[in-house]
């Protein structure tokens, strides 16, 4: 990875455990009250912070560096 967890927002990281989680862009963005292009803008920073080419590495990495609080 090219940064640290401390580089993620905390938007990012509330992106980030809802993509754990398996919501699609649609259901975030409605848990959130942001649009979908909003959301889909955090998944692309989160893939270039994590340098993942997809969002299942991306979760890979979430679990095995710990990105989220996973509870």
């Amino acid at each position: 990875m090219n940064n640290t967890t401390k580089d993620l927002t905390v938007r990012e990281r509330e992106v980030l455990k809802f993509l754990v989680e398996g919501l699609s862009s649609r259901e975030i963005a409605e848990k959130l009250y942001i649009s979908i292009n909003t959301v889909q803008y955090h998944r692309k920073q989160l893939l270039h912070k994590t340098d993942s080419r997809n969002v299942a590495e991306l979760i890979g990495k979430a679990y095995r560096f710990k990105l989220i609080d996973l509870d």
